[in-house]
């Protein structure tokens, strides 16, 4: 028999929330964390916004000798873990160590720390004066290790990069792991720290981000018209998933079940998205058959939505394609058009909204729409800037990257 894996405890620290609280409260109601970007100067920068923290300080969650040793990107992770261990309310239970573990999602890692550590080389005029936790700040899996080494969890332990996919694909291989009786709970997330001079710079040089510098606020406008790019948002989110008796046992709440999942690839191109959407109707098509319901039982996809002109499009042929006459049916929406582009955290913030759809049965609205766009169908309910009230059986959640990188996860409501 296959073991049951739910959802016990939750992590959010995102552009329009530092906890999961306020970044729900701010979903509902359309708010947008776009701003003019105030890490550095973008004097000579095509992009002058992102989607930056609000009144955050690592101090305020971190011991400040701790937090030095940290990159940002794994600031991030130590404050959503811990968020999400005291939701699940583990601290006054005996974790079987050997049977709990952690794994992350990070699309670039500590590339902020690396970029430092280069400027200062070159200013030294080539003398090697490193910072001793260069290495250590830098590398990807440093979050779950640091993670694991907290809480004592000494289970499987590693991390997915897959690019903008790759907090999802954490989500998976945990889902997995539970699955196959190769652990009974994981702390799996993600998180990403991009907004610097080169993540700016590098993106704008492939001409991936909006340069809408006049009206940060409405930049990040899936599915309209006039869309030109994404919004580079940062933080972090993450999850308690445990076995099911596993979690009824200790008593936990349970948020969600998590009941599918499907990893595919477009196999067409480094950047650009299979012009019919192809990748994504066969990972969404896999997650659906593992859960083994039928897809008129989906009520919301969390799309990929990021707001590029071909993404948009392709995602919502896929889903037109695959769901048939449901297509109609169902509410589609993109919380990116508010937290914009997280990157390799993008999966798991935006599948904490999935779950907390369901388990509020409110569907957060795509924000920003004001022109229809003739190549997506106006007929599909893409809950156009107002969240929209409904009972929801089901929830997929899509992320999709960079190498064509498909990954989709599939929620259901406790109480079915």
């Amino acid at each position: 028999m296959t073991r049951r894996v739910v959802i016990t405890g939750i992590g959010a620290l995102t552009p329009i929330g530092n906890n999961t609280k306020d970044y729900w409260s701010s979903l509902k109601n359309g708010v947008s964390g776009a701003a003019p970007i105030t890490y550095f100067d973008t004097e000579n920068f095509k992009t002058k916004f992102a989607c930056e923290l609000k009144d955050f300080q690592p101090t305020d969650f971190l011991d400040r000798k701790e937090s030095r040793k940290l990159d940002r990107f794994s600031q991030y992770a130590m404050i959503v873990a811990q968020e999400a261990f005291n939701d699940a309310k583990l601290e006054n239970h005996n974790i079987v160590s050997e049977r709990a573990g952690v794994i992350w999602g990070s699309g670039i890692g500590g590339m902020e720390t690396f970029f430092g550590e280069s400027a200062g080389f070159a200013k030294g005029n080539g003398v090697p004066r490193f910072n001793p936790f260069f290495i250590p700040k830098l590398i990807s899996d440093i979050p779950a290790g640091h993670i694991s080494i907290k809480y004592k969890l000494r289970g499987p332990n590693f991390t997915t990069v897959s690019a903008c996919a790759s907090s999802t694909n954490a989500l998976i291989d945990a889902f997995n792991y539970i699955k196959w009786d190769k652990a009974d709970m994981f702390v799996v997330g993600g998180s990403e720290a991009c907004i610097f001079e080169p993540g700016i710079g590098g993106f704008n040089a492939m001409m991936a981000l909006s340069t809408r510098n006049d009206d940060p606020k409405t930049a990040s406008r899936p599915f309209d018209k006039d869309r030109d790019g994404f919004v580079m948002g940062e933080g972090a989110g993450a999850f308690i998933i445990e076995e099911y008796e596993h979690a009824i046992n200790r008593g936990a709440k349970i948020y969600a079940e998590v009941v599918g999942s499907g990893l595919t690839a477009d196999a067409h191109h480094i950047t650009a998205p299979h012009p019919e959407g192809l990748g994504a109707l066969n990972v969404m098509r896999e997650a659906i058959s593992e859960a083994k319901i039928n897809k008129e039982e989906v009520d919301y996809i969390n799309v990929h939505g990021t707001s590029t002109p071909l993404g948009d499009v392709a995602e919502t042929k896929a889903i037109k394609q695959l769901f048939d006459n449901h297509a109609y049916s169902l509410n589609i929406s993109s919380t990116k058009s508010m937290t914009g582009h997280l990157l390799g955290a993008a999966g798991i913030i935006e599948a904490i909204a999935a779950v907390l759809a369901i388990k509020h049965n409110i569907v957060p609205p795509t924000i920003n729409h004001h022109t229809q766009d003739p190549e997506i169908d106006s007929k599909l309910n893409l809950t156009l800037n107002v969240a929209q009230k409904k009972e929801i059986r089901y929830a997929l959640s899509n992320t999709f990257g960079f190498g064509g990188h498909n990954a989709s996860i599939l929620f259901k409501n406790p109480e079915l």
